[in-house]
């Protein structure tokens, strides 16, 4: 069971791992052993809420394909086991970057003293420069 929150979770049935070989250095080892993991979640097919599977779905994200499968390659660590770990924290933080509702912004409108402080600046600022200009006799 992969736990997202106190009331969502998801079982281990739905999450597709498999083993899969490591690209990149590792000497004559990186041949003989499939310690990269390759994790597959399908969305629509998930035990997740609506508002999940919505948002998720919403996500502009490159690990989630178009038939709304996410996929992840897990490769950083040299075991199989802390790559499948890796994995699912990556997967999980995934649904729970989702799960936050985002606060709606509201439009603010700039104080009457602080319209008139930037005018004065400006004039001020203005007033500066009109007395570089060339000296008349």
């Amino acid at each position: 069971m992969l736990k997202i929150s106190q009331h969502v979770s998801i079982p281990d049935d739905e999450i597709d791992l498999s083993a899969i070989r490591a690209q990149g250095a590792g000497g004559q080892n990186v041949n003989k052993v499939s310690s990269a993991i390759h994790l597959r979640f399908d969305i629509y097919a998930s035990s997740l809420p609506d508002v999940f599977k919505e948002r998720l779905l919403g996500l502009r994200d490159r690990r989630i394909s178009n038939e709304g499968v996410i996929v992840i390659k897990c490769q950083r660590f040299r075991t199989r086991e802390k790559n499948r770990e890796d994995a699912l924290e990556r997967l999980q933080e995934l649904i729970k970057a989702v799960a936050v509702v985002q606060k709606k912004r509201r439009p603010t409108k700039p104080t009457g003293a602080s319209k008139t402080r930037r005018l004065d600046s400006k004039t001020r600022h203005g007033k500066t420069k009109a007395l570089r200009g060339r000296v008349s006799e």
